[in-house]
C-alpha cells in the first residue's frame, strides 16, 4: 500500500508540471539561487515553482515550501550560504502543490506556519507529501518579528484557495505573492479555486502596499527568479478587467453566451502562456460566475 501510494504521488507530481508547462519547456535555470536583496534570496529548481527565503542575524526563514524535492533542494542551497537554522517555513495557502514539503523544515528543525483556514484544510485532506503546520495565525494581519527582521502577513479574504497569504517585508519594500499573479500567462486551466471578483479586489489590496520588488511563485518572465514590480500586479488585475469587460461587450453585440468562449479574442494577451491553450477556459469561468454567482464563497469568519 505505501508504494502505490508513492506511485500515485509521482503521477500526480508528472501531471501537475505538464498542466503547469503549456509552454515550450524551460531550459534549466543556471543558477536556482538569486539574490533579490541583502540577505534575500529566491530559489527555484526550473522556473516552474518559485520559493524566496531571508537570512537574519540568527536564523533563516523560508518561504513556500512546495514540496519534498523542491524544500529539500532548498535546504541544500541554504547551507551553501549559511549554517544559521531555519525558524519558519511559511505556507501561502493550503493547496498541494504548495503546501508539501514542511516536513524538511521540521525535520530541519523549524516551525512551519499557515493561515487557521489554509491548516483546517490541511488536516483534513491528508495527502503523502503534506504535513499540518505547526503554528498557524488568524484574522486578516499578523506581524512576525525575526531577530529584528519584520514579516508583515496579510490574508485578504476569499481569492484563491483557503488562508491564501501575502507576505510583505517593509524593511526591504519585497513582497512574495502566491498564484494570485502569474506574469505574462493566462488564467491557469479552468480557473480553479479563484473568486474572480474577490481577485480582482484582493489585487487593488495589493497593490496599496509599499513593495518595488516582488517575487511570485510562479513567473513566465525570462529570468522568473528576479521577479517583477507592481507593473505586473498590474497587469494580472488589467486582464481580468479586460476579460470581463470583453464577455459583456460580445452579449451585448448578440453573441449567444455558450459561443462566447469559441469567439472571444484577446489580442492584446496573444504572447502571454497559455493563450491558446486556456483562455476559452477563463471565458467559461467568466460566464459561469456571471450567470450563477461567484464561486467559492462562505460567510466572513469572526
Amino acid at each position: 500500500m505505501k508504494h502505490s501510494l508513492k506511485r500515485i504521488f509521482a503521477s500526480i507530481v508528472v501531471l501537475l508540471a505538464t498542466l503547469l508547462t503549456v509552454a515550450p519547456a524551460k531550459a534549466a535555470l543556471q543558477e536556482t539561487v538569486y539574490k533579490v536583496a541583502d540577505n534575500l534570496y529566491s530559489f527555484s529548481l526550473d522556473g516552474g515553482y518559485i520559493s524566496m527565503f531571508a537570512i537574519t542575524d540568527k536564523s533563516v526563514v523560508v518561504f513556500e515550501t512546495m514540496n519534498s524535492q523542491h524544500a529539500q533542494a532548498m535546504l541544500t542551497a541554504i547551507r551553501k550560504i549559511t549554517a544559521k537554522p531555519v525558524k519558519y517555513a511559511f505556507h501561502s495557502h493550503n493547496h498541494w502543490d504548495h503546501a508539501s514539503g514542511g516536513q524538511v523544515f521540521i525535520q530541519a528543525g523549524a516551525e512551519t506556519v499557515a493561515h487557521e483556514e489554509a491548516a483546517a484544510w490541511m488536516r483534513a485532506n491528508p495527502y503523502p507529501d503534506m504535513t499540518a503546520p505547526t503554528l498557524t495565525w488568524k484574522g486578516d494581519y499578523k506581524q512576525f518579528d525575526v531577530d529584528g527582521l519584520k514579516i508583515d502577513l496579510h490574508y485578504f479574504g476569499m481569492n484563491h484557495g483557503l488562508g491564501m497569504t501575502v507576505f510583505y517585508l517593509p524593511q526591504s519594500k519585497t513582497a512574495y505573492l502566491a498564484d494570485i499573479v502569474t506574469p505574462n500567462r493566462v488564467i491557469f486551466s479552468v480557473v480553479p479555486d479563484f473568486n474572480l471578483r474577490e481577485w480582482e479586489r484582493t489585487l487593488n489590496e495589493v497593490l496599496k502596499l509599499d513593495f518595488d520588488t516582488v517575487i511570485f511563485s510562479h513567473n513566465e518572465k525570462a529570468e522568473p527568479l528576479k521577479g517583477g514590480d507592481k507593473e505586473d500586479v498590474k497587469a494580472q488585475l488589467t486582464y481580468l478587467q479586460d476579460l470581463r469587460a470583453e464577455f459583456y461587450a460580445e452579449l451585448k453585440k448578440g453573441t449567444p453566451p455558450m459561443a462566447i468562449a469559441s469567439t472571444l479574442r484577446l489580442p492584446k494577451y496573444k504572447d502571454w502562456v497559455g493563450y491558446d491553450e486556456w483562455l476559452s477556459m477563463n471565458v467559461w469561468r467568466i460566464l459561469a460566475d456571471e450567470f450563477m454567482g461567484p464561486f467559492p464563497w462562505r460567510p466572513a469568519q469572526d
